[in-house]
């Protein structure tokens, strides 16, 4: 009876793991989003938890790795409609099974040593045609790249409809053997297809949210899985927005550093002067030269200027050269005078080489 016990309990246990094994991992849980999520909430969801859980991030923690692979197979899974389709209703050994070709899993649990669970050999996927990719250029204002934006496209996407008739689809090279005499054989390629329904394309309009990230820098793409060429007998290629930074009129973007001229007048440049800079995202920057401000000069001010796409809570800095607007007309010979007094300067004059070769 025991030993009946330990059998039964034996049993009981691998099936649990092997339950456990098919049940797979909770792709949803992992990032942190709802069954009911949008492909955008998911999107936006991964992109924020691999900053947070890159291995680069977390050296010290043995899982980490681990963790971040499981996250990028969540993302894979459920930013893509067909295979999120079969995760919600097969689990992860939906995927598998979709993937290779529906082979049993009892032989990927057990291990391939031909002990007959699926009956029949494996063959071997063939790779499927892809359309080709599209890709777009989007103009994002200099705002929106510093506070980041939803901007809504709407796309006319060639859809397949069905048609009339019948069309040659699938088409391969296999080895035929046709018979020239009696014992006498020739193996020869030949092109084989299949009779598939007919389809035609119909261009349909399509909405498409893309989401400007807070920090994201010009050339960079958006990519969206299967939105690109479609393939008459493969999967459609993959459209990708390519981000252009517009011209600003008040600030230049370097890297994560903005950089912004200010026209002062001279007598702001001698005697000092307070100002405030209205920034990309509504604040100011408050500005005080309690001291003489010459042609050129520049200040910086840190963390005033781009989030780094990376890590939103590093910035770079703001860099703010001084222009001198001199006051135009003619000076009395009292107010030259008045100007040499308060200067306590003579007239002198350097010619030198300026430019030092550049």
């Amino acid at each position: 009876m025991a030993a009946k016990g330990s059998s039964a309990l034996f049993v009981i246990t691998i099936f649990v793991i092997f339950m456990e094994i098919m049940a797979g991992r909770d792709f949803y849980k992992i990032l942190n989003v709802p069954k009911s999520a949008t492909t955008n909430q998911i999107k936006k969801s991964y992109r924020k938890l691999a900053k947070e859980m890159h291995p680069d991030k977390n050296k010290d923690d043995p899982d980490s790795e681990q963790r971040f692979q499981d996250l990028g197979a969540a993302y894979e899974v459920l930013s893509n409609e067909d295979k999120r389709k079969i995760y919600d209703k097969h689990g992860e050994e939906g995927l598998s099974k979709s993937d290779m070709g529906g082979h049993d899993p009892f032989a990927s649990f057990f291990g391939d040593f031909g002990f007959g669970f699926g009956g029949g050999g494996r063959q071997q996927e063939q790779e499927r045609p892809k359309g080709g990719d599209v890709v777009m250029d989007l103009e994002v204002t200099l705002e929106e790249l510093y506070s980041g934006n939803f901007i809504e496209v709407m796309r006319y996407k060639p859809v397949a409809k069905p048609a009339k008739g019948t069309r040659k689809c699938n088409c391969r090279t296999e080895m035929v053997t046709t018979q020239l005499g009696p014992g006498r054989f020739q193996m020869q390629q030949q092109q084989v297809c299949d009779d598939c329904p007919n389809i035609k394309f119909v261009p349909e309009e399509h909405a498409l949210e893309v989401e400007v990230e807070s920090g994201m820098r010009d050339g960079q793409e958006y990519p969206f899985v299967a939105e690109g060429e479609p393939h008459m007998d493969g999967d459609p290629g993959d459209l990708r927005f390519r981000i252009r930074q517009q011209k600003h009129a008040r600030f230049e973007r370097r890297g994560d550093d903005l950089y912004t001229n200010v026209t002062i007048t001279l007598l702001d440049a001698m005697a000092g002067f307070e100002m405030d800079i209205p920034h990309l995202d509504g604040h100011t920057v408050h500005v005080v030269r309690d001291k003489i401000t010459w042609p050129g000069a520049k200040m910086r001010k840190p963390n005033e200027g781009m989030p780094n796409y990376e890590n939103n809570n590093v910035r770079g800095s703001l860099y703010i050269t001084f222009d001198i607007d001199f006051p135009k007309g003619e000076l009395t010979a009292d107010d030259k005078a008045a100007l040499a007094k308060i200067f306590n300067q003579e007239s002198k004059q350097k010619i030198y080489n300026g430019l030092q070769g550049y």
